[in-house]
């Protein structure tokens, strides 16, 4: 008598994990938490240009340098880049499975909309698409020159900066996808805690302080920055 073989194949626990929405919404925890490290950095070190060309400049070129002689020049920033990429990926593809989800769950729309909604809940998908477009423009920008409006100066970060900043379209642009973007951390950070089980009655409340603070020290921290540019302060 032949003994029948089992074919099927229990699917691995990062299938399991990514197919689940408890996975999905825990992959956009980790993956958020990872960019607002990079953005709490990335403010820090735009601020040096209150210091002047050499400062800022010296800190543009520490970036390239990070690791040496150990990593070779530029290794260090490009790990750093590809692990943001990463992050930006699979931070947009979860939220858009998960609204998708969310969606086939409710296909009739509510009668009424739900008033206990904040601001900032109510605006995280088109604020997600600012970001994903503002982020494009950004290092088309300022990284590689492409969509830079003036005479883009490769190595000299200062002078592009003052230079992008003087043009008032530009402005407006870096400063409502500032504005997004608190919004987006102000829900982002108070939902990553519940995802990764860091909320409790207690901790709701400093949770969502520090949500805010975050959102407004960071919101500022990069406005000031084109606000300096237009108002002369920095030149």
């Amino acid at each position: 008598m032949a003994l029948a073989t089992r074919t099927d194949k229990r699917p691995s626990m990062t299938r399991t994990l990514w197919g689940s929405t408890v996975g999905k919404k825990t992959v956009m925890a980790v993956s958020g938490l990872i960019m607002l490290g990079y953005l709490v950095v990335h403010m820090y070190g735009n601020l040096k240009i209150f210091f002047g060309l050499d400062s800022f400049d010296s800190y543009a070129h520490w970036l390239r340098t990070i690791g040496e002689p150990f990593l070779h020049y530029t290794w260090a920033l490009w790990i750093i880049r590809v692990v943001l990429v990463a992050a930006v990926v699979l931070h947009a593809v979860c939220a858009y499975q998960l609204s998708r989800r969310d969606l086939a769950a409710r296909p009739t729309a509510y009668v009424h909309k739900k008033q206990r909604a904040s601001y900032a809940t109510r605006t995280m998908r088109w604020g997600g698409i600012i970001l994903a477009l503002f982020i494009v423009w950004h290092i088309l920008d300022l990284t590689t020159g492409t969509v830079h409006s003036g005479g883009f100066q490769e190595g000299h970060p200062y002078e592009n900066v003052v230079d992008t900043f003087s043009r008032w379209w530009n402005d407006v642009i870096y400063i409502v996808a500032m504005l997004a973007l608190g919004l987006h951390i102000q829900h982002g950070f108070w939902s990553a805690a519940q995802t990764l089980g860091a909320g409790s009655v207690t901790r709701d409340r400093a949770l969502k302080a520090t949500a805010n603070l975050l959102a407004v020290v960071l919101t500022a921290g990069f406005i000031t920055v084109p606000v300096a540019v237009m108002t002369g302060l920095v030149s």
